[in-house]
């Protein structure tokens, strides 16, 4: 690989957080996924938001939140200004991914660190891309391309292979599924053999997963046994991707008449279930090949449900009759419905939580996975609840002093403005001092004011007229300020007479009703603007249900991630996003097996590491006076030329020396200039690795070196022939030889090169100078 490669951990190395990586080819900088934590700690962004101003592009694998969970707060900021690419469903379950994220947290605490609006505008500028389809970059990227490849796991997923002129790839796969599933197909990496750098994860490397009938079968077992006590399940599942997989398996098992499922509730509730749902009607071309086809034959689409109801409320889940089965966000269970749910539903042991992913070490669902058999749990329970009594009053109180105070902002300011434009309207007069104004309800003569004189008349008669003043009307880029106190109306409270007044009157049928339908309306919607606030309220539970965790992450084991390694042979890996004891238990098979031919990366968070192979490479700064005496040849795939120059290091400041004669230095003086010197070499060293880069120079004319040319180009006998002839020789083959004229002979060796043999002769040179014009010569 002829490109200087650079990689830089910023999130997800050692460890099993969220990912995020920045790769860097010559001077062209890419980001890997940009995820965040469960908990939203600002703190962990600061490496993205460090190198967020240098970015060309970012590429997009999946999308949860630990792939591209920090991209609405980058881009809401401001940080984060580049183009961002992703396919399709990963842009639009993106999308639902951080809105149900966002009310998740929002409908329980303070949330301010995005917005919905920003979480829009993040997914509105992304550029979406189908498999197999290439991206071409422009500027510092030219000749860098990167396509999308299906990588299972999640719907719209993909492995990134990076591309540069032809050369050697760079392949970035994490997480990603080998194994066809229900919803999807698994990834390939046929096309994906031997590249010159493997970007993979070591999640699973220690993990040997049991077979999908096996889970299934447990997954049956646990709820069929907690609906037979009376008790409900919790399922923790994401909102948009590995959902998919364990609603469809679920609707298959309550369509099954065998399982008895039938007379049992089963609902999928989060912030955003229509739409999810919704979308991936919409996505078939996306999913496996068994759901296509049976798309294409019997136009069923696989997610038209009829016994899984979709929740939006803890209302609506409350409406179902139990026992019932609840798929609900978030996995983690820091947040949200699964939350809710699992503080009602732990302390009763006929139910049972059923958690499906591993999360990070900090959240409640890891705390569960690694210690199942805990008795009891010291958590914050958050909540929003509507301000009443006196915070309610002091609220009110509030709003109507910011409301004053506005108002009397608003009209100070209009007053200066009117006061502005009569003064810019009316021509100033002239104020005697010390004399008293008389003020005049009609508009009379000034007597004050002195006649005028002058060559033309004055009209000295003026009539009297009450006062008016013209109002001044504001106005801005959609027309006229429109003021509400003209709008609004006294309110007038009706009070309704007795009934025993009017004992005639008597309500119509079903108006009764109608009217308490009504009233209930309104009083719903008086309940919405009511304030509301954030509550936290430490709690004891007594762990009572039974926890079970089976791994439905849809991620290849160990033993096959092995195996796709062996197939790959990379020349350069790099390993990330496991543990510390996954990641080198990976990279210790990698070395004993000779899985790769080259060196094995095994980079922490910050870490940089370079990834260039060749390993007589150098970056340089070309000067204009060099680059203008440049001649290039062209040649089908490029241009060429020859240089000559000479490398100057950065300038730094040199040594200064007492005295310019060294034989005239004293012992401890020539001590410290060699100190001086090595220190200067020293500055030049770390000047070049912190990124200061040496400038080639034009070389004067007497001190370039002569070489020998050099042939760009493999032409083909048979073009040479076609050549010949066009030129007026006659030419033809005799095995394998191409002879001119009877007296030229051309062929092409076994390594490639072209011979020319004849007499000296006029021809002899009309043919050299032919066969010279089909190179490239430098």
């Amino acid at each position: 690989m002829t490109s200087i490669i650079k990689f830089t951990a910023l999130q997800g190395a050692l460890d099993e957080g969220p990912l995020a990586y920045h790769l860097q080819i010559d001077d062209f900088n890419l980001l890997l996924d940009c995820g965040w934590d469960e908990d939203f700690t600002e703190e962990k962004l600061q490496p993205l938001i460090s190198v967020c101003g240098k970015l060309d592009a970012v590429l997009l694998t999946y999308p949860d939140l630990y792939h591209l969970g920090a991209i609405p707060y980058l881009v809401g900021k401001g940080h984060l200004t580049c183009p961002v690419y992703a396919t399709m469903p990963v842009n639009k379950m993106g999308q639902l991914f951080m809105y149900d994220l966002y009310l998740s947290r929002h409908n329980y605490e303070e949330f301010d660190l995005f917005t919905l609006d920003d979480i829009d505008n993040a997914f509105d500028k992304m550029v979406t891309l189908k498999y197999s389809q290439t991206v071409s970059f422009s500027g510092t990227g030219q000749g860098i391309r990167a396509i999308p490849l299906a990588a299972g796991h999640m719907i719209g997923g993909a492995i990134w292979r990076i591309v540069k002129d032809g050369d050697e790839d760079i392949v970035y796969a994490v997480d990603f599924n080998h194994k066809k599933e229900r919803h999807l197909n698994g990834c390939s990496f046929d096309a994906l053999s031997r590249p010159s750098l493997l970007i993979t994860d070591a999640f699973n490397a220690n993990v040997q997963q049991e077979k999908r009938r096996d889970k299934d079968g447990r997954l049956l077992t646990e709820m069929i046994q907690a609906l037979r006590r009376k008790g409900n399940v919790l399922v923790a599942v994401d909102t948009a991707g590995r959902s998919l997989e364990l609603i469809q398996l679920l609707e298959t098992l309550w369509r099954n008449p065998e399982s008895g499922l039938m007379v049992y509730s089963i609902a999928l509730l989060n912030n955003v279930c229509y739409n999810v749902l919704e979308f991936a009607k919409s996505q078939m071309e996306w999913m496996s090949d068994k759901i296509i086809r049976s798309f294409e034959d019997k136009r069923n689409n696989p997610f038209n449900f009829r016994h899984i109801k979709c929740c939006h409320t803890m209302a609506d889940v409350d409406q179902l009759p139990e026992p019932k089965v609840v798929l609900t966000s978030v996995p983690d269970l820091q947040s949200g419905f699964s939350r809710e749910l699992f503080v009602r539903w732990c302390e009763n042991p006929q139910n049972s939580i059923i958690l499906t992913s591993q999360t990070s070490s900090s959240t409640l669902s890891r705390q569960l996975i690694d210690s199942p058999s805990v008795k009891q749990l010291h958590i914050n329970v958050k909540s929003r609840v509507k301000l009443d009594g006196e915070e309610l009053a002091e609220y009110h109180k509030k709003k109507m002093e910011e409301k004053m105070e506005e108002e009397r902002l608003r009209a100070e300011h209009e007053d200066q403005e009117d006061s502005e434009s009569e003064l810019s309207d009316e021509e100033p007069e002239a104020h005697i001092p010390g004399e008293k104004q008389d003020q005049h309800d009609l508009l009379l003569t000034n007597t004050h004011t002195k006649s005028r004189s002058g060559f033309f008349k004055q009209a000295k008669k003026m009539f009297p007229m009450f006062p008016y003043v013209e109002e001044v009307l504001k106005w801005d880029q959609y027309g006229e300020i429109i003021k509400l106190e003209n709008f609004q109306f006294s309110e007038v409270k009706l009070v309704d007479p007795p009934l025993q007044m009017a004992p005639s009157l008597e309500l119509e049928p079903g108006r009764a009703e109608e009217i308490m339908e009504v009233d209930e309306d309104v009083a719903g919607v008086e309940d919405d603007n009511i304030p509301t606030k954030c509550v936290s309220t430490p709690r004891t539970l007594n762990i009572a249900a039974k926890i079970v965790y089976i791994d439905f992450e849809g991620r290849s084991d160990n033993k096959s991630v092995k195996e796709l390694l062996e197939k790959m042979k990379p020349r350069q890996l790099i390993l990330i996003h496991g543990t510390q004891d996954s990641t080198m238990s990976l990279a210790k098979y990698c070395r004993d097996n000779e899985v790769c031919l080259g060196e094995i990366f095994t980079p922490g968070v910050g870490e940089s590491l370079d990834a260039t192979t060749e390993s007589h490479i150098f970056q340089v700064k070309l000067m204009d006076s060099l680059v203008s005496q440049l001649n290039f040849a062209k040649t089908p795939i490029a241009e060429l030329a020859w240089l000559d120059g000479e490398i100057k290091l950065p300038e730094l400041e040199q040594p200064k020396s007492s005295m310019e004669d060294g034989d005239d230095l004293s012992e401890e003086n020539k001590e410290e200039q060699k100190a001086e010197k090595l220190k200067a070499l020293a500055q030049q060293e770390a000047a070049l690795k912190t990124g200061h880069v040496p400038s080639l120079h034009r070389m004067h004319a007497s001190k370039i070196p002569p070489h020998k040319a050099i042939f760009f180009n493999e032409p083909k006998l048979s073009d040479l022939k076609q050549v010949m002839m066009k030129a007026g020789f006659q030419a033809e083959f005799n095995k394998g030889v191409l002879v001119v004229d009877d007296k030229i002979a051309v062929r092409k060796t076994v390594a490639g090169i072209i011979q020319l043999e004849g007499c000296i002769s006029e021809e002899y040179y009309k043919v050299r100078s032919l066969l010279y014009d089909q190179y490239a010569i430098v």
